[in-house]
């Protein structure tokens, strides 16, 4: 039996809120890779002190888009600049809707002429396979779900990151020498014991380093020969738990809701997404609760993609774009908790990571919502990633953020279920400051 579309989904529940509202929803986790291998403190550590490994093969979605009209695709529905896009490079992968709400990012990597790789969560890929099926596109599209979906079988590649301060001393140590100088977001094919590769200049946390990508074949024995390398020099394996909070520091919010549960000229892809998609259960929870979804929806400027963004082609969302490129009203910000009021109100938190919509208030005013929020070891404090209204958004502004899970649909958005306030203070987004201020030098 067919699942229910996401648009029945709505009309079932009476709205989009109705279908993704879930208070007290529990954050994901990564399937297959351990919690944690040596403690989710130490592996925070690992990728500020020293070095880490983070196996990405299983918690990532891949869509494969190859064809004579690959290219034109991709342009014809993101926002990227597609001009001198080589094989082996990335991009951060930024599709709009015709309104200019982001659908969700990705990494899109060029791996021929004519094959494209986009990687992420599917949000992002359902546009585009959407897309390429309905609009008489020459391409074939291969999907690959994440390890906790797939029916059978492992995953078509691995990825492996290694970052740190002494990311790079490893790698020399793995590939017994330097690898050729290789740009940001650029990628070098490398061999090792007969397996070939990619090396991609990339690195989740803010730190140097490479994520090596290759035929999952070779996975096992590649990892292996990273880990006997790392031996010498303290190699670190990161857990679910630490992998997860490192964007936090390094300024990514992974979990922008998609802007597709409105438009009404977006009803036939409402109902050719199912219920059971990413868009159909990523849940929303916290104390910022509203009856309009739209609420939620972002701008690529908010978050920071307006450099990913070129005009000098068509796209879907264009117009909307260029009119709010100089006039969104928010900025990604990090906000640091008051270490008195996080120990009021968590106590001595021995692991804390939230995805919660939660409301940040000045003056007894909604000033800003969070994407995400952890609790950092290395630092012994928590920080939250988050969207703050303009005037709210100076570095070293006062906030409260509003601790609570709003019950959602059939009750004041505004009503206050026992929430506690804690003060934060605004600081800039990466907060991390090789993040902020060398990584794309690196």
């Amino acid at each position: 039996m067919k699942p229910m579309s996401l648009q029945q989904a709505i009309d079932a529940a009476g709205s989009p809120m109705g279908v993704v509202w879930k208070p007290n929803a529990k954050a994901w986790e990564v399937p297959v890779i351990a919690p944690e291998y040596v403690g989710w403190r130490e592996e925070q550590a690992a990728w500020r002190d020293n070095v880490a490994i983070s196996d990405l093969s299983h918690h990532m979605w891949d869509l494969w888009i190859e064809g004579p009209d690959a290219l034109r695709l991709l342009k014809d529905y993101s926002a990227n600049n597609y001009e001198n896009f080589v094989v082996g490079q990335a991009k951060q992968f930024v599709p709009v809707t015709a309104r200019g709400n982001l659908i969700t990012d990705g990494i899109l990597m060029r791996d021929a002429e004519e094959r494209f790789n986009l990687s992420g969560v599917p949000a992002s890929q359902s546009w585009i396979r959407y897309q390429g099926e309905t609009g008489g596109y020459d391409v074939k599209m291969t999907v690959d779900p994440d390890s906790g979906l797939r029916k059978e079988g492992e995953p078509i590649v691995f990825r492996y990151q290694i970052q740190g301060p002494n990311a790079m001393p490893l790698v020399e140590a793995l590939f017994g020498g330097p690898l050729p100088q290789t740009k940001f977001f650029h990628s070098t094919p490398v061999e090792l014991g007969g397996a070939r590769f990619r090396a991609f200049r990339h690195g989740m946390a803010g730190m140097p380093g490479y994520e090596f990508i290759g035929d999952w074949r070779d996975a096992a024995f590649v990892k292996d020969a990273i880990m006997k390398a790392g031996e010498a020099f303290g190699l670190v394996h990161v857990g679910g738990k630490a992998y997860y909070t490192n964007g936090i520091e390094s300024g990514w919010i992974p979990t922008p809701t998609p802007g597709v549960f409105t438009d009404p000229e977006l009803q036939p892809y409402r109902e050719w997404l199912s219920v059971f998609s990413y868009e159909g259960q990523k849940p929303l929870h916290g104390s910022f609760y509203s009856d309009n979804i739209e609420d939620y929806y972002v701008s690529p400027f908010e978050l920071g993609y307006g450099k990913s963004i070129a005009f000098n082609h068509d796209f879907c969302g264009r117009d909307a774009l260029e009119k709010a490129k100089d006039d969104y009203p928010r900025r990604k910000r990090t906000l640091i908790f008051d270490e008195a009021d996080m120990v009021r109100v968590f106590g001595q938190p021995d692991y804390f990571n939230s995805y919660g919509r939660y409301r940040l208030e000045a003056g007894g005013k909604t000033v800003g919502m969070s994407f995400q929020t952890g609790l950092i070891g290395p630092l012994n404090t928590i920080l939250s990633l988050a969207l703050v209204d303009a005037d709210h958004a100076e570095p070293g502004t006062q906030v409260e953020f509003v601790w609570g899970e709003h019950p959602g649909p059939g009750n004041d958005p505004n009503a206050d279920f026992g929430f506690q306030r804690l003060k934060a203070t605004v600081a800039p987004s990466p907060f991390n400051e090789h993040a902020r201020t060398a990584y794309r030098k690196d």
